[in-house]
């Protein structure tokens, strides 16, 4: 007699469903509630629903999506769970990228913030490239931990000069504009956002997905993955493009949205198990799910004006840092896994 399969939640299938309901929530719901019948209304309600909701919705499933995926891949990149897409200092210097252009006036310009954001975005990418391939040639801690080490001089640097521009703001409308922006949110973007953001959050998503039988061999410790063919500088460049082009173009369009990252690799992880590869296409769909709900909540808690979403993720991304730890602590030391 057949054993049956062993159960493996939540697959695919499942996912792909809640994401559908997570979307059609996004477009129905805000300050005004839009039935599904009236979407393609010709009045008020088929308006909003052209030219706000849906450039909306579709930035809020992309954004958490590659934030997401880039979570996931960092996790099984660095070995290490606590990681995600700050880690590495591409959000922070996509940031600082934004300030600058708001600083400095350029945010008149319709393609100011998102063209400084990017251009720092990857002025990080190639300063982390150098850094880990010097440090490998150097005899400094190669692979994963100069990759992480590298990642931290960054986001440290950038945080301080983020700080600095704001400390030194002209007046305080530029201070307001900077802090607002750095919250992160998705209110009031057009179909021109989806356009310029997309092809970068696509082609980073690809790059990463590349990434899942490499990982996979990472697993055995970094000997054991070249022993299985695992081109070390191929995965560190691919996880450097990846989490390079699809973070540094959703922080260029939306600000910082943080803890997606962190928080739903976990979760995917305790349904579909550990194996890196398994995780990654579950990631960028709980990420978008995640990213569509919070965004969604923000539009319904009453207020004069919408909680930014960066906010709502950071209230929820909190305790769920600190789960992590207690967690982490009472499995003892390996817990954490190593860098």
């Amino acid at each position: 007699m057949t054993r049956p399969a062993p159960f493996s939640p939540p697959p695919i299938t499942l996912l792909s469903l809640l994401l559908a309901a997570a979307f059609i929530l996004s477009l129905s719901a805000g300050k005004i509630w839009i039935a599904p019948a009236d979407w393609f209304a010709d009045n008020a309600d088929g308006w909003i629903m052209a030219e706000l909701r849906m450039p909306r919705a579709l930035l809020g499933l992309a954004i958490g999506a590659v934030l997401g995926l880039s979570g996931a891949a960092l996790q099984g990149y660095l070995r290490n769970p606590l990681a995600d897409p700050t880690v590495v200092g591409v959000s922070s210097c996509a940031a600082l990228g934004g300030v600058a252009a708001i600083f400095f006036g350029l945010s008149v310009w319709p393609y100011g913030i998102f063209v400084c954001a990017m251009v720092a975005a990857g002025c990080s990418l190639l300063l982390l490239g150098l850094m880990a391939g010097y440090g490998s040639a150097r005899g400094m801690p190669a692979g994963p931990l100069g990759f992480l080490l590298g990642g931290m001089v960054l986001s440290t640097l950038a945080g301080s000069l983020t700080a600095f521009l704001i400390s030194i703001a002209p007046n305080p409308y530029a201070t307001g504009e900077i802090i607002t922006w750095l919250m992160g949110a998705i209110t009031d973007r057009t179909w021109d956002d989806v356009i310029r953001a997309g092809p970068f959050m696509a082609a980073g998503a690809g790059l990463l997905m590349m990434t899942g039988r490499s990982l996979d061999g990472l697993t055995l410790g970094e000997v054991g993955a070249r022993s299985m063919g695992v081109n070390m500088t191929r995965l560190r460049w691919l996880i450097i493009g990846g989490v390079g082009l699809a973070v540094g173009a959703s922080v260029a369009v939306s600000g910082v949205v943080g803890f997606v990252g962190l928080i739903v690799p976990h979760v995917m992880r305790s349904f579909v198990g550990e194996k890196p590869s398994a995780i990654l296409i579950p990631s960028a769909l709980g990420g978008a799910i995640l990213t569509l709900t919070a965004d969604s909540l923000v539009r319904l808690i009453p207020g004069p004006s919408e909680i930014r979403l960066g906010i709502v993720m950071a209230v929820l991304g909190a305790p769920f840092f600190l789960a992590i730890l207690l967690r982490a602590r009472t499995q003892g030391a390996g817990g954490f896994g190593h860098a």
